[in-house]
């Protein structure tokens, strides 16, 4: 007994070891014997890596720059599409090879935003209605937004391996909190009155959450997509550290180089896709007032392919 550390009540810290780093190799012991079992996920999820670039790199940058741009003009207004344009004209003459860096960099950011929506919706909606799992998911979300991306880059790449993969899974991991938390929110400040008169009315829980409770959550929940997108572009240069190509590997090799002139080339085309990404989210976002009372389809260039067809938008919009 003599011989055992005595606790020292003026430096308890010192004394005392909870064996959380023992811990921790555990799990690293227990990623590395049970890889194989994530190899499916993987594979899966490199495919689809795979596919969007590989449809994003065969479309010629004048026709996806075409298609950007309607986009932006359906989604938020001519002036923002022009605006988007001559953005991604400015990016894709930056540098040669900046427009193909670009599209590498939306196809892991798509990616991963797309499997943050299909996990955060039902998440939120979920938390928007149940307060024990509200509170349960709460610390949670905490530990994911405020833990540092560096965190996640060591077991990830121990259960996974380097690559575009891991590069999702740490983007997915540090970017779902937001869609989470503002779809919940966007639930619960639906007003309680409304969904009492759609009750009446004999509408049920699923029309009320589909008519009603999500079309009137929906400018927080596009908040919510929007602050996922930022996210998730924010990880691209630390993504770049386990192998993600893209952008951020550039403005990574250049740092290795100091080479100015390529690290700001690079971080130019981040900025650039996180203001179009931007303006076209936050145009999804608006509202029927913000739209002059018209459906999203009534403006734009569906709306003036329908003007064109002989078909007034006005008399077509349901009452």
């Amino acid at each position: 007994m003599a011989d055992e550390q005595s606790v020292n009540l003026l430096n308890p810290f010192k004394s005392i070891d909870f064996g959380i780093a023992d811990w921790a190799d555990g799990i690293k012991a227990w990623a590395a014997e049970n890889r194989d079992v994530v190899q499916p996920v993987k594979w899966f999820v490199n495919d689809v890596i795979v596919g969007v670039e590989g449809v994003m790199q065969s479309i010629p940058p004048v026709v996806m720059l075409g298609i950007i741009g309607v986009i932006a003009w359906q989604a938020a207004g001519a002036r923002v599409s022009a605006f988007v344009v001559v953005c991604l004209i400015l990016l894709g003459l930056s540098d040669p090879t900046a427009w193909s860096l670009a599209m590498t960099t939306l196809a892991v950011v798509a990616t991963s935003v797309v499997i943050c929506v299909l996990f955060g919706l039902p998440l939120g909606l979920l938390a928007g209605k149940s307060d024990r799992f509200e509170i349960a998911i709460r610390p949670i979300l905490d530990t994911m937004q405020t833990i540092p991306a560096f965190v996640y880059l060591v077991p990830v790449v121990m259960l996974i391996g380097i690559g575009n993969v891991s590069g999702v899974i740490v983007t997915v991991v540090f970017a779902l909190p937001p869609i989470i938390r503002l779809t919940s929110l966007g639930i619960r400040q639906v007003n309680a009155s409304v969904v009492e008169a759609a009750r009446a009315f004999g509408s049920s829980p699923r029309q009320i959450l589909f008519k009603v409770e999500l079309p009137l959550a929906t400018p927080s929940i596009m908040a919510g997509l929007n602050q996922t997108i930022m996210m998730a572009l924010s990880v691209v240069v630390i993504a770049s550290l386990i192998a993600v190509k893209g952008l951020g590997n550039e403005v990574l090799r250049a740092m290795g180089r100091l080479d100015a002139g390529k690290a700001i080339v690079g971080g130019f085309g981040i900025v650039v896709l996180a203001i179009v990404l931007d303006r076209i989210t936050q145009g999804l976002g608006r509202t029927g007032r913000e739209r002059g009372h018209r459906h999203w389809w009534q403006g734009g260039p569906i709306g003036l392919v329908l003007r064109l067809l002989g078909k007034n938008p006005k008399e077509t919009a349901p009452e």
